[in-house]
């Protein structure tokens, strides 16, 4: 978008302004916009942004002339940022998934990038090209949900309360992850006790982080696997949406480990309740077995006040 990296809001509200009252046409938004941007004046750079706002709903073309789509036609008529959030993160895969994984601390432009290949590989951007990661970091950042600290991008404020809502608000979400999850439902899934429904661009962001592979029992399908919460869903809802809480488990193990099974301590070794007895060779190869075993690729994801916290609760630990 033009008018600087922090302005994109106020510069959709501009082309929305103009389009509503003018309908114009196509030589007629190229003029206005080489009028209003005084830096612009290729006309195929300026038909490449109107060509996305009209893929994304807030423009249609009609006939000869432009006017607002249906997108469009809801953010003016509501005018609030929470409203173009909610439209851009319907409309753009992998909005989300980038909020959840700066939650876990600042990342710098490359690292966006690689997060949002590695999470969404269907978006099919080029390795390196930074310019598409730059697009979404200032929509966040022209929404006030991301600020720039030096040459990384972090959370604000709102960013983080925005994180901890959309793990449960998203969950109803269509988005179906590209590389296996077509089959299967992906944002509910059975736990001991209920059924939980979360975001599939969280689940996504969760799983994509582990390589998609259970640590423990090296299941590698991601319509396999679970999103497994240290601390509970139930109890903890301040950290539902926390990447330092969770951890990809097979739904075998997801349910082992909610029913106190095995744990990992702080030293990240999975430790086994001394009364689990099966007869499976699946549990005893995984787990009997691995008794006492580092499970080094947590160090990097688990907090280990979060698994204190859920251990103390262990009588058996």
């Amino acid at each position: 978008m033009f008018g600087g990296a922090t302005r994109y809001v106020e510069t959709l509200d501009a082309i929305l302004e103009f389009v509503e009252s003018h309908q114009p046409t196509a030589d007629e938004l190229v003029g206005w916009h080489r009028g209003s941007f005084p830096n612009v004046s290729s006309r195929e750079s300026i038909l490449r942004r109107v060509s996305y706002l009209q893929q994304v709903g807030f423009l249609r073309e009609t006939d000869d002339h432009w006017e607002l789509g249906d997108a469009g036609r809801e953010y003016v008529e509501q005018g609030d940022v929470g409203t173009l959030l909610g439209i851009m993160c319907e409309r753009n895969v992998g909005l989300r998934s980038l909020l959840y994984a700066l939650s876990a601390g600042p990342m710098s432009l490359a690292e966006v990038s690689e997060q949002q290949l590695d999470t969404h590989p269907e978006l099919g951007w080029s390795p390196g090209e930074p310019d598409m990661a730059k697009q979404r970091v200032n929509w966040l950042r022209s929404m006030g949900l991301v600020e720039k600290r030096d040459d990384e991008f972090a959370l604000t404020s709102e960013g983080r309360g925005f994180v901890e809502s959309a793990v449960e608000e998203w969950a109803d979400s269509e988005w179906t992850p590209a590389g296996g999850d077509s089959d299967v439902s992906v944002g509910t899934y059975e736990t001991v006790v209920t059924a939980r429904a979360v975001d599939p661009e969280f689940r996504a962001t969760v799983i994509a982080q582990h390589d998609r592979t259970c640590p423990v029992s090296g299941v590698d399908h991601p319509g396999l696997l679970d999103v497994a919460h240290v601390l509970s869903w139930s109890e903890y809802p301040d950290h539902r949406a926390d990447l330092g809480n969770v951890v990809p488990l097979s739904k075998t193990h997801h349910a082992a480990f909610d029913r106190g099974l095995f744990t990992f301590d702080q030293d990240y070794r999975l430790r086994v309740n001394p009364s689990f007895e099966t007869q499976s060779d699946l549990l005893q190869r995984t787990i009997l077995e691995r008794a006492g075993e580092q499970v080094a690729v947590l160090e990097a994801s688990l907090e280990t006040a979060y698994l204190a916290e859920h251990n103390a609760e262990l009588a058996w630990v």
